[in-house]
């Protein structure tokens, strides 16, 4: 195929990472894949091959992520696309998570990515181009009862994604910050998901919707490898988009957020803009 590129993408061994690499490879991309478990990564897509490089990374240590990433650099002689796809569902009101519950899943979700970014742009600096795609969630534009922590490592990705477009934007770096809604993967599996391991009776709000989120599991609406296409697409275009929402329900609830964030903030305009120095 014409432009072939080299793809970097965390947490491929399952989900929406084990099907984008499938089809990168398929369209003849080069793909280096990290997972915390490169055996299961290997049974997943398959054994290195001139165009699939399987490597080991822990996101959470910057020397793991450094080691991997020059390890791709190294097989492939430059990354052009970089999807930071690894993270985890945490489930539980603020006061049921404790403290290291939280902040691990702020290592994975959000100082995993910072760690890649981090340590990648040293190359895409020097070759002036590239493009980084950051997957948040729908849960990071409009949360859900029940899934605060999850949101605001969300919340968190949207955030570096806007910002650091500007940022590298002079280097001829593209950024896309990607927000799916509820696909057919193993997300709401254990692997994937966490719950509060010390849960409170009074969060009767926060128990039903677990229990709806968790039934919903392999009758999500999103399918995977449309999803895994639609990125695929962004990445080949010249100006990529710097908002991706993926299915019809993130676009729903992302709609049902700028009317919300419309009326809120209207509302108090006159109040807003009293805090004013007088002129």
């Amino acid at each position: 195929m014409v432009n072939e590129k080299v793809w970097f993408v965390t947490g491929a061994s399952k989900g929406l990472g084990l099907s984008l690499v499938n089809q990168l490879l398929a369209a003849g991309h080069s793909v280096a894949a990290t997972s915390r478990h490169e055996d299961e990564l290997i049974r997943a897509v398959g054994p290195p091959s001139a165009t699939f490089l399987p490597v080991h990374a822990d996101l959470s240590s910057e020397a793991s992520v450094a080691l991997a990433i020059q390890k791709a650099h190294d097989t492939f002689n430059r990354i052009d696309i970089v999807v930071n796809n690894a993270g985890y569902g945490i489930g539980g009101s603020i006061e049921e998570l404790s403290d290291q519950e939280t902040r691990a899943s702020f290592d994975v979700n959000v100082f995993g990515m910072l760690n890649v970014i981090r340590k990648v742009m040293p190359y895409l600096r020097a070759q002036r181009s590239g493009h980084i795609i950051n997957i948040s969630s729908i849960a990071g534009i409009a949360g859900n009862t029940g899934w605060a922590v999850y949101a605001a490592t969300k919340f968190a990705v949207v955030g570096l994604s806007e910002v650091l477009a500007q940022d590298v934007n002079s280097f001829g770096i593209n950024v896309t910050v990607v927000a799916p809604g509820a696909f057919r993967t193993s997300f709401l599996t254990p692997d994937s998901l966490m719950l509060a391991e010390h849960p409170l009776d009074a969060y009767k709000g926060v128990r039903a919707s677990h229990a709806k989120y968790l039934t919903m599991d392999g009758a999500q609406a999103g399918d995977p490898e449309k999803a895994a296409a639609a990125m695929i697409q962004v990445a080949s275009q010249p100006n990529p988009p710097l908002y991706l929402l993926l299915g019809s329900d993130a676009y729903q609830r992302a709609m049902n957020k700028l009317d919300l964030l419309n009326n809120a903030f209207t509302r108090q305009e006159a109040l807003t803009k009293s805090t004013d120095f007088a002129n």
